[in-house]
């Protein structure tokens, strides 16, 4: 068996990880943005360093429910608390259940607190031999520098656009669609794969393509835009959606709080990755006038040539880099909704 068959891109991290699964380390940070496949790699490689050739094993740690892997989420929305990571502690010293080792898997290590991650540092830097630790993050900054510092770093960043549609292709995916969900997803085969079978995804992109030429000076006409641009959204998040509430029927009565806190900071991300896609699509617009009118080429071919001289090459530069700082808004936890008028508001100044 090879553990990351199917893993979308990556190839230098996979082959990374297969040959650490002989002699694995301690402690790993798997560090990268959203939706680029870090959970689905760690838990990977967290069945490889457990189960071996086992194929049986392998799906039970790949679905959470082996009794060597140890999964650690934030208790409610808030946070990885200091006791948990003292649960953490005490369960490192005792021997594993079924497989040579146990392995920690910290899916949203992010969300670790200061005092969380100071209760973890001593079994990080004096480790049981039968203990393997994954710590998942956006950046190595998520974590205090005392505990990065003690995990091998494995960088996991964006997939180039070819790769993203040719992996969905393997996957049985239409070229056809695997080349918009590729190019909607920004190099995030995470995403890629939850919109590669909606219907509506060459939709949400002509809508974020079609904002320039739909600008108003009024007020308002930002705020009904931005109202437009969070309604695009909502059908590609429709799977998701289905998905969770299978997954709260299936359990009944027994879904927990817990599953419906990691739900909805699983909705939250995917959002998140579709303003953020949204954006750099917007910002690629403006990109494209500026090297249309220098003879340069262009990324979208879509885009009707009247479009591409709707402005000057240093009102469109301007225009892109106000675009991409709305990301920095977003992620400041600025509402969508304000953060994307505001922005229509300052773009319809650089027409």
């Amino acid at each position: 068996m090879k553990p990351f068959d199917g893993v979308v891109g990556h190839r230098n991290v996979t082959e990374f990880l297969t040959r650490e699964i002989v002699t694995p380390a301690q402690s790993y940070l798997f560090a990268g943005p959203s939706n680029v496949g870090k959970s689905t790699i760690a838990r990977r490689f967290a069945a490889a360093l457990l189960c071996g050739d086992d194929g049986e094993c392998f799906r039970r740690v790949t679905s959470g429910i082996h009794p060597d892997l140890i999964l650690i989420e934030p208790e409610g929305r808030a946070s990885i608390t200091v006791d948990q990571a003292r649960r953490v502690v005490s369960q490192a010293t005792r021997s594993p259940l079924e497989s040579d080792r146990k392995v920690f898997l910290f899916e949203e290590g992010g969300m670790m607190n200061d005092e969380a991650a100071n209760a973890l540092l001593k079994t990080l830097e004096e480790p049981t031999r039968a203990a393997v630790f994954i710590i998942v993050t956006e950046t190595e900054d998520d974590l205090p520098d005392t505990v990065a510092s003690r995990c091998r770093t494995v960088a996991i960043g964006r997939v180039p656009e070819q790769d993203v549609s040719d992996g969905l292709e393997a996957l049985g995916i239409a070229p056809d669609q695997a080349t918009e969900a590729a190019r909607i997803a920004g190099g995030r085969p995470g995403l890629a794969l939850a919109l590669a079978t909606e219907p509506q995804i060459a939709d949400f992109r002509r809508h974020w393509l079609s904002i320039p030429m739909r600008l108003g000076e009024h007020p308002g006409d930002a705020f009904r835009l931005a109202d437009e641009t969070i309604a695009a959204a909502d059908p590609l998040l429709e799977a998701l959606k289905q998905r969770q509430q299978e997954e709260r029927d299936a359990l009944g009565d027994d879904a927990s709080k817990a599953l419906r806190d990691r739900q909805t900071r699983e909705l939250k991300r995917a959002t998140d990755a579709l303003y953020v896609t949204g954006l750099e699509i917007l910002a690629s617009f403006y990109r494209d006038v500026a090297a249309a009118q220098f003879g340069a080429p262009i990324r979208n071919t879509d885009v009707p040539v009247a479009a591409l001289s709707s402005t000057t090459p240093r009102r469109a530069v301007a225009a892109a880099d106000r675009t991409l700082s709305a990301i920095g808004d977003l992620a400041s936890n600025q509402r969508p909704r304000l953060a994307f008028a505001n922005l229509f508001s300052d773009l319809a100044g650089h027409g």
